[in-house]
């Protein structure tokens, strides 16, 4: 391949010295890469006629099917390289985490590169990276991704959480006493972690004597307990990172009660062939900075002491 590259920019240019600039290499490495190519074949190439370069007849006959080659060649790169960029990108989510957290920041993605096309694949199915399904995978857990270029976003903290119409029918901006009568959310299913700590194991770690409620709901996804409390369903345990907006919103408020970190975290991964494409690298490097860019955990939950005390005034 190098010796026919060579013999392709010398023909084109008759001039050792400018294909050798056109490739970047020295005029006598050009010079023998014409020689081994010659001697493949049992002909020469070029001749000299009064001391400019010249095809030989073989020359003649070989550099048009080169040249339809080479060009075919470059042409197919391109395709390939228009293609990366132009695809859309896809990833694979978590449902709650596609639709508390992902979904809102959109818009910031579309500024931001405006012309990368995203499909959002919410599952919580093991998405196959090494077919071409999925690009890239956004994963609540450990981290630990055996193979994966693997980028750590940030933690995850639980509080309980309820509408503020709810709170204050309740009275629960009094403390967590009330929790003996009111409907209790609680999360089962994939989304759940074991280091996520239910009720039972949140009022003992908070120092909550009594027993609990036995009313309430059970739902299978993260998301579904936040849209339950919004709905005044009940108080639940949420997770922070995904509570923010509804927090900011005032739909969400947190009446008593400080932020338990969970062991898990959320993570981006790849693998390291598919991190090299345009389309994820842009998206990477979206997503770190949208995680660089959060507030913490207690500056989540930083208004709900304020809050409380003025509604407590306030009655």
């Amino acid at each position: 391949m190098t010796s026919l590259r060579a013999f392709v920019a010398t023909a084109r240019h008759l001039s050792f010295t400018r294909a050798a600039e056109e490739l970047h290499v020295t005029s006598a490495a050009i010079g023998q890469q014409i020689r081994l190519l010659e001697d493949h074949l049992g002909k020469a190439l070029f001749h000299r006629t009064r001391g400019q370069l010249q095809l030989t007849e073989a020359g003649n006959t070989l550099m048009p099917g080169l040249t339809d080659a080479f060009d075919a060649v470059l042409e197919s790169v391109a395709r390939l390289v228009t293609s990366d960029h132009d695809a859309p990108i896809k990833v694979s989510v978590a449902p709650s985490f596609a639709s508390k957290w992902l979904i809102p920041r959109l818009d910031a993605l579309r500024r931001a590169a405006p012309d990368l096309e995203v499909l959002v694949d919410a599952s919580t199915q093991l998405a196959d990276l090494e077919g071409e399904e999925t690009d890239c995978v956004i994963r609540y857990g450990t981290g630990a991704y055996p193979g994966l270029v693997v980028d750590r976003l940030f933690s995850e903290a639980v509080l309980p959480v309820c509408s503020p119409a709810f709170a204050q029918h309740h009275g629960l901006y009094r403390g967590s006493g009330a929790l003996q009568s009111v409907p209790l959310l609680h999360e089962e299913g994939p989304e759940h972690d074991s280091s996520c700590p239910n009720w039972t194991e949140w009022s003992r770690s908070e120092s909550i004597s009594g027993t609990l409620s036995g009313n309430g709901f059970r739902l299978s996804q993260s998301s579904l307990v936040l849209d339950a409390a919004i709905a005044g369903q009940g108080i639940g345990l949420g997770k922070l990172r995904l509570a923010e907006a509804d927090i900011a919103a005032g739909r969400l408020v947190s009446p008593f009660g400080t932020p338990q970190p969970v062991e898990f975290s959320y993570y981006f991964a790849t693998t390291a062939h598919k991190a090299k494409r345009s389309r994820v690298e842009r998206f990477r490097n979206w997503l770190g900075a949208e995680a660089r860019a959060l507030r913490t955990i207690e500056q989540i939950a930083a208004p709900f002491p304020a809050q409380s005390l003025a509604i407590v005034a306030a009655e």
